[in-house]
């Protein structure tokens, strides 16, 4: 017994040692792309995690992975087929070589994954752990070079060269445009091909425009919708081309809607606040709204709707109204939004005290995160399908990605002003203090999400990274109005954008119209119908609409506000 242990300590101190150095590369990865370490607020390799192995589990690990690389060597270069998508290809089946690092690579990958998820710590750690072997891992595949890649290889003498010139012209491009390209990103323009939804801008200030558009049915009910997207990406991601577009859509059903078109900060904004984005952002919009429509009037209300961040802002400008004593929103639909910060999923391996504080003296008292560290850090959560993924096909075999707009979109990045952003990492994703009435102060006021009196429409998306699915129903336990919780299939954006005439995807609905305080035990009574969530959100949306009059002729309201210019407008079309 003693000699197998010393056996697999032996066999297995390779890979104890890769285990270490996976975390190092990541941490190191991080620095080269220009972003700060998610795990070390400093930026040093050097602080690594204390963690051991289950001796029982390294065992197992151990004679499985002997197994199989003794079948490996057996079979030695003969042709095999791998169900991975990076080497099905026909010519890494035909290549012996390039197919047998793949299989070996695959196993090696496979047992560190075991590893990572056979270590003994707290969960933080094995999570960042877990994390940082993935990053490794996804970039040591053989894929990516071209060394190894058979089909790269293949490419190269088809084309007679032709694919790696092509390919260091798509890396000099990429250089300097300072991303990966995902997509063909000359064939969109804002406002022509992408955010055409007819319209006008109505109102502006400095953070953002005010979108009105223009009726398509004769009659419009009574109180309008306003949208409030997330600030960390711009608004036309609901209004990407007609056939899929929620702005497009939700005025066909008949409703007068305005959107919150943000600006793109730069060095002006700076020393911008979360308060400001409340008070002067949120507030504001939701007042114009109102006096324009007439809803200002003998307590009218308006039809709300918050996206991921901009669901946050919503509600938190809301409480703060109702702590004013005021009561707007005659309906709140919340998609893909945080409120209770408890699962934030993966992003939770970012926040910690010494990363918070290490952002704080960055740029708590003026300076912006920029766009590209952003998208950088979404990005690398799914890194083989959002990075290695085109780094492959744009370098290795010379292709330019087809166009899409979803992509082009997702590659349009937006800044946040430091002191924003600053306070909403601290007592959110950090501190959950929004959950936790009266434990925050916002504009002048006591936040409690509780006091907002409006029926809620809650969904969320069932494989999202970003807004856990447990996360997005963790509002339903906060707010204290009537409350529709939906679930969809599919991520953070493909669930959301999700029309009902491509009749794809499903969503699960409660009936029985109980919320029980987990997203499990809630789905357990929950019953799955095809397509699209979209119009049982508009026949919701429609009670709390009001009654149906004639559509407005013009856009705006008298002289304070008059369509400035044509929607997108001019804010939306910045870039980082």
């Amino acid at each position: 017994m003693k000699q197998t242990q010393a056996a697999g300590a032996d066999t297995f101190a390779p890979f104890q040692q890769a285990l270490t150095q996976g975390w190092e590369k990541a941490l190191e990865s991080f620095q080269l792309l220009g972003a700060q370490s998610p795990f070390n607020a400093h930026g040093a390799a050097s602080q690594l995690p204390r963690f051991s192995l289950s001796p029982e589990k390294l065992q197992r690990l151990q004679e499985q992975y002997l197994s199989e690389a003794s079948d490996l060597w057996r079979e030695g270069f003969a042709p095999r087929a791998l169900a991975d998508k990076r080497f099905a290809g026909d010519a890494w089946g035909s290549n012996p070589v390039s197919s047998f690092s793949a299989a070996i690579y695959l196993l090696n990958a496979r047992t560190l994954m075991g590893m990572a998820d056979a270590v003994e710590a707290d969960e933080k750690t094995r999570s960042r752990l877990r994390f940082a072997v993935e990053q490794w891992m996804a970039a040591s595949a053989p894929s990516n070079y071209l060394a190894f890649n058979a089909e790269a290889q293949k490419k190269a003498l088809d084309t007679q060269g032709e694919s790696i010139a092509k390919g260091i012209q798509n890396l000099l491009h990429d250089v300097q445009q300072g991303h990966v390209s995902m997509t063909d990103e000359s064939a969109f323009e804002v406002g022509r091909n992408v955010g055409t939804t007819e319209g006008a801008v109505v109102f502006e200030n400095e953070l953002f425009q005010l979108l009105e558009y223009k009726p398509l049915t004769a009659k419009v009910y009574e109180r309008p919708l306003l949208l409030i997207p997330p600030c960390i990406n711009k608004f036309y991601i609901l209004d990407l081309q007609p056939a899929n577009s929620l702005i497009r859509y939700a005025v066909e059903q008949g409703h007068r809607v305005f959107v919150v078109s943000w600006r793109n900060p730069d060095q002006s904004m700076a020393h911008y606040t979360w308060d400001q984005y409340i008070e002067d952002a949120a507030i504001r919009a939701i007042h114009v709204v109102q006096e324009i429509s007439g809803q200002d009037k003998k307590g009218g209300k308006i039809d709300t709707l918050g996206f991921c961040v901009g669901g946050t802002i919503l509600s938190t400008a809301l409480a703060v109204l109702a702590a004013r004593g005021e009561q707007p929103a005659a309906s709140v639909t919340l998609l893909t939004t945080l409120l209770s910060f408890t699962d934030t999923g993966v992003l939770d391996i970012f926040i910690d005290e010494n990363f918070v504080q290490f952002r704080e003296m960055q740029m708590a008292k003026g300076g912006l995160l920029q766009g590209g560290e952003l998208a950088s850090t979404f990005s690398f959560l799914r890194p083989n399908d959002l990075v290695w993924n085109y780094v492959v096909g744009n370098y290795l075999k010379g292709e330019t990605p087809p166009p899409f707009d979803l992509l082009y979109w997702n590659s349009d990045a937006t800044n946040l002003p430091g002191p924003m952003y600053t306070w909403y990492l601290r007592n959110t994703y950090h501190e959950n203090k929004l959950a936790q009435p009266g434990a925050l102060t916002v504009a002048g006021e006591k936040v409690d999400l509780g006091a907002i009196d409006a029926p809620v429409y809650i969904y969320g998306s069932r494989e999202d990274h970003i807004v856990p699915i447990g996360g997005a129903y963790g509002s339903t336990q906060l707010l204290s109005g009537k409350k529709r919780f939906v679930m969809g299939a599919s991520g953070h954006i493909a669930g959301v954008i999700n029309p009902p005439a491509n009749k794809k995807r499903s969503h699960w609905i409660r009936e029985d119209g109980k919320l029980p305080s987990t997203q499990p035990e809630w789905l357990a009574g929950a019953t799955e119908h095809p397509g699209s969530w979209w119009t049982d959100w508009s026949n919701w949306l429609k009670t709390h609409a009001g009654k149906q009059i004639p559509a407005p002729k013009s856009y705006g309201k008298g002289s304070a506000y008059q369509a400035s210019e044509p929607a997108p407008g001019r804010y939306v079309k910045a870039k980082a």
